[in-house]
């Protein structure tokens, strides 16, 4: 489930402009006066930047990712250790003594089951969670094309493929996470984070492009080149909203 740092980099400032400031204070205060926090899947640490200057001086960060070379871009000191690993093994998550889990357009990535056992062992540990960008499948561009509606089915059936962990919850992670963290007795705070791409954000529209034409087609959709094309047009005078749900989850006696 590995993206390019250079994806990661292009997309950092629509995710931190679509992040829901109120939840994101809310996670900041939840992790504690003196924050440990273990971000899973961190990338390049998007959200240890998204979160740095909500937190208490002196905040350490335990970054957990499955690609090194996304680990070797971030500085390790200072508070931040870096833990290569795979996200599949959560009995090896470096979780003791932390005060908060957080990950970000994670969990569209991820099994039910994997996110259940997640819930679970976060519950047992009275953590709270913190859990951005989670994918929602929902994707409108403006002005409306042929064949928007076609791609964006495609595209949300390849996002339940496999992505390294088994059949991955896609555009239903949001709505699983919300209901296996309050099974697992948190109180659950949502809210939406939608990506608005208008046309001064263009090379960040064209990646995005690509990538769902080439996930549309590997799906199975018919004539996605045609679409790219003119998608790829309509960027100048268009705009294009992608559905996001931001979660916290807060164990009672946090919430």
């Amino acid at each position: 489930m590995a993206f390019p740092a250079t994806w990661l980099d292009l997309r950092e400032p629509a995710d931190r402009q679509a992040r829901d400031g109120a939840l994101l204070q809310k996670a900041a205060t939840a992790a504690g006066p003196c924050p440990l926090i273990v971000d899973l899947g961190c990338g390049t640490g998007a959200t240890m930047r998204a979160m740095s200057g909500l937190l208490p001086g002196g905040a350490h960060w335990r970054m957990v990712d499955s690609d090194p070379d996304l680990l070797a871009r971030i500085p390790a000191g200072d508070g931040i250790t870096l833990h290569p690993g795979d996200l599949g093994d959560q009995a090896r998550l470096p979780l003791d003594g932390a005060t908060m889990v957080t990950a970000s357009a994670l969990l569209d990535l991820c099994p039910a089951y994997w996110i259940a056992d997640l819930a679970v062992e976060l519950a047992t540990r009275s953590l709270p969670f913190y859990a951005a960008l989670t994918f929602d499948g929902a994707m409108e561009w403006h002005p409306e094309l042929p064949g928007d509606a076609a791609v964006t089915a495609a595209f949300n059936r390849h996002q339940q493929g496999d992505k390294g962990l088994g059949a991955a919850s896609g555009p239903e992670a949001a709505t699983h996470a919300v209901e296996l963290f309050d099974a697992a007795g948190f109180v659950v705070h949502s809210a939406p984070s939608a990506w608005q791409l208008g046309p001064d954000q263009r090379e960040l529209q064209v990646e995005l492009l690509q990538g769902i034409a080439t996930a549309a087609a590997e799906a199975g959709c018919e004539a996605t080149k045609t679409w790219l094309q003119s998608r790829i047009a309509a960027i100048a005078k268009g705009a294009c909203r992608v559905g996001h749900t931001d979660m916290l989850a807060l164990p009672p006696r946090a919430a």
